[in-house]
């Protein structure tokens, strides 16, 4: 009597084929649509004998994807290139899924009375000039750089989501996703903990970028995937930081990598990319008091996890 009906657009990729897995384990009901550009098929393979699953190839920008007669409840949007080295391939796709596809999903929202859930992110802070980074924060963003494609998208993501909600009455939730990594990364996607893993378990030379005093924040997928499902089933409107407040170096970062491999990799440096934040750390008080939430794996236990995965899959 209870069960819903989960439409999880990018539904193939990290984060959202780990959603698609949480609302099945629940008994509900999940909907994949994914154009693959950044997703992986072998991601929703398991769940494809699930008579719960259903799974649709198509693009969120072409409102023709979205006509779905089953009636739906939750909206949860995950479909945007999230990796440096996607966004950047696909800047035009990955501005147009921030702002088509977003709004398609909106409107599909609008039409079944479902609650939309926009997943944001901490690039939205940029650069930051506060620290940590609470949600009342407007961010220090280039709006004229390679990165400007992700950072400015979601940013503009976030305004169609607020006069939806405020102006035609939608039911909208927002998260803001910190640095987050576990099971299911592709190993050669950009991202700093998946890279180092690569590189570590390969013996090759780990490569970071600067002088390695950056610091980021790591949130293992189990965290991000519980704290966002919270978030989905509150009344709050967000937008909402959701990621791990204990913050590393990528020296620190390098050296637990080498030291849970076992690796023979050395530490190379490489000119810092532009507008590589400085640093990056979520106030997280806001999901804490409202949601009863905080991350429980420590980035030890989480890179002994994700490295497992790793060789079981031949990384």
């Amino acid at each position: 009597m209870n069960q819903k009906t989960y439409l999880v657009a990018g539904g193939s990729g990290f984060i959202g084929s780990h959603m698609i897995e949480q609302a099945l384990s629940k008994g509900h009901k999940a909907i994949c649509i994914d154009n693959y550009i950044s997703g992986v098929h072998s991601n929703i393979e398991e769940f494809e004998k699930n008579p719960n699953f259903k799974s649709i190839k198509g693009d969120i920008n072409d409102p023709k994807t979205l006509n779905i007669e089953t009636p739906i409840d939750y909206i949860i949007d995950l479909a945007c290139p999230a990796s440096p080295i996607d966004y950047r391939r696909y800047p035009l796709e990955t501005l147009a899924v921030c702002s088509e596809g977003v709004k398609n999903l909106l409107n599909l929202a609008k039409q079944h009375n479902a609650r939309f859930f926009l997943s944001s992110t901490s690039e939205v802070y940029g650069n930051p000039l506060q620290h940590p980074q609470s949600e009342s924060y407007w961010g220090n963003v280039n709006s004229y750089g390679e990165r400007s494609c992700y950072d400015e998208g979601k940013r503009f993501s976030e305004a169609l989501t607020y006069f939806y909600r405020t102006d035609l009455g939608v039911n909208t939730g927002i998260v803001r996703i910190f640095n987050t990594y576990g099971p299911k990364m592709k190993p050669l996607d950009g991202r700093v903990v998946s890279t180092f893993l690569h590189q570590a378990l390969l013996d090759e030379d780990i490569t970071i970028f600067g002088d390695g005093s950056q610091t980021r924040s790591f949130c293992y997928i189990s965290d991000q995937i519980e704290g966002q499902w919270a978030l989905i089933h509150s009344d709050l409107s967000g937008p909402v930081n959701i990621g791990n407040p204990n913050e590393f170096t990528m020296i620190e970062l390098a050296e637990k990598v080498i030291e849970h491999t076992g690796s023979k990799s050395k530490i190379v440096h490489k000119p810092l990319p532009a507008d590589d934040p400085s640093r990056r750390r979520p106030d997280i008080q806001l999901a804490k008091s409202k949601l009863g939430w905080e991350p429980k794996v420590s980035l030890d236990e989480g890179i002994a996890k994700t490295i497992s995965w790793f060789k079981q899959h031949g990384y």
